[in-house]
């Protein structure tokens, strides 16, 4: 017999899609989570609001904050789970000097964009990004429907 067939795009745990509207996207990076036991159970559940979520940088170190993790109801009664707990981003030297030089340099931001599972371990992707004006957000809706209109044209014709 042969091994069915996972679904393209089955892995994601869920998205940021606030972001892209809310800024231009520059570098992204592939994070690891420090998570706790219940919070990977909840995750495969798909137990989780990321859309309020943002990077903090403090002492060398990435953090996502504003994540809630909703626990199960099958969590130990004994233990009182935090769904908003600080969580550390984990990420090489390197790459946190460039987005700390990045932050400091030329005046970006870091935002969280996806959650997804990568060979059984949840991966967050964050990216430098700069906050878009009214006009800019405008223009970016202007391109999307024209680009729309552009494929309805040539598909019709």
């Amino acid at each position: 017999m042969s091994k069915p067939k996972k679904k393209p795009g089955g892995s994601t745990i869920a998205l940021n899609k606030k972001a892209k509207h809310e800024f231009f996207l520059e570098d992204r990076f592939e994070a690891g989570l420090a998570l706790e036991g219940w919070e990977v159970k909840s995750l495969r559940e798909g137990k989780v609001n990321f859309m309020d979520s943002y990077v903090l940088m403090k002492d060398g170190e990435a953090f996502l904050f504003g994540c809630h993790i909703s626990p199960l109801p099958t969590v130990s009664t004994h233990y009182v789970p935090d769904p908003t707990r600080t969580r550390k981003l984990l990420l090489h030297r390197r790459e946190l000097g460039r987005i700390f030089g990045a932050i400091a340099k030329q005046h970006l931001t870091c935002v969280p964009l996806a959650l997804y599972w990568k060979n059984g371990v949840v991966k967050c992707e964050i990216a430098l990004a700069k906050g878009k004006k009214l006009h800019d957000k405008r223009a970016t809706e202007k391109e999307r429907d024209w680009s729309r209109e552009k494929h309805r044209i040539l598909k019709n014709n």
